[in-house]
């Protein structure tokens, strides 16, 4: 495995001990080469320059971080580490046979190396056996996740109904992130419960407008904005729980608009919620 990294300061050479701050992990590098118009190998990388290290490491989940500083000694750790993407759709992924368990933990570490998003964990059913919890960006992400475990690794899966995380907060005071109904701690010890809410932007053609915002307020909407983009063109801005638009929601939009209408989001926040209402 090969770490591409820009040098911001100082200098990385073989033999110096680096840190991964995602992961907490620290190796030791092996070798390092300067990118230019071709690799050359080197004893060490100078500032401002691309260059590729080899860490001495097994661990191909923990290859796959990007930094906005060198990596530096144990000794020296400066810098901020980038932020992640946030994971907002949770879904469990078992194999159809029981004995591909280990190939689809293989598959898995894979995908992690050029897919930093995916965070997976070990999960275990009583009808589906053991599997892995994973979370996602958003259901697209889900989707593309799926396929290539289909497709590159030729594994038949079983994928849960998508969830998003609640966090949820219990009467003696802690609070608690659920996005496994498995998880869902015991409702008289729950003092609230709060969700993630998402600014849904559509588009589409002036005639269906009533349709598309009383189907807004179907799903829990709780604002909506109206703007004309052009004649006839209509975007509408409405402010609503992730949760409800998981399911059958972008099929409802295009039944409602004859499939001229079109669907994106944004997380924004969490806000109160009852528990009960979510259709996750």
């Amino acid at each position: 495995m090969i770490l591409l990294c820009r040098i911001m300061d100082g200098t990385v050479k073989p033999g110096d001990q680096i840190h991964f701050m995602h992961s907490g992990w620290d190796y030791t590098v092996e070798e390092v080469e300067s990118i230019g118009s071709g690799s050359i190998p080197n004893r060490n990388s100078p500032p401002g320059r691309w260059a590729t290290s080899s860490p001495a490491s097994k661990r191909p989940r923990y290859r796959s971080r990007r930094y906005d500083h060198a990596p530096r000694s144990p000794r020296r750790r400066t810098g901020t580490r980038l932020p992640e993407g946030e994971q907002v759709v949770f879904s469990s992924i078992y194999p159809i046979d029981a004995d591909e368990h280990r190939e689809l933990a293989k598959a898995l570490d894979k995908l992690a190396i050029n897919d930093a998003a995916l965070t997976y964990e070990k999960d275990n059913s009583a009808a589906l056996g053991f599997g892995f919890r994973c979370g996602f960006l958003g259901l697209l992400h889900l989707d593309v996740v799926q396929e290539r475990l289909q497709r590159e690794f030729d594994i038949g899966l079983v994928v849960s109904a998508p969830t998003v995380r609640y966090r949820v907060t219990l009467k003696e005071g802690d609070t608690l992130e659920v996005d496994n109904p498995g998880s869902w701690p015991d409702p008289f010890k729950i003092a609230g419960v709060t969700e993630p809410y998402i600014k849904a932007t559509i588009l589409t053609p002036e005639e269906y407008v009533g349709s598309v915002m009383e189907l807004c307020r179907e799903y829990r909407s709780s604002s909506q904005q109206m703007h004309y983009l052009s004649v006839g063109r209509v975007e509408i801005v409405s402010e609503m729980p992730l949760g409800e638009v998981l399911f059958d929601f972008y099929g409802k939009l295009k039944t409602v608009t004859r499939g001229y209408g079109s669907f994106d989001y944004l997380t924004i926040d969490y806000r109160q919620t009852d528990g009960s209402r979510s259709r996750s």
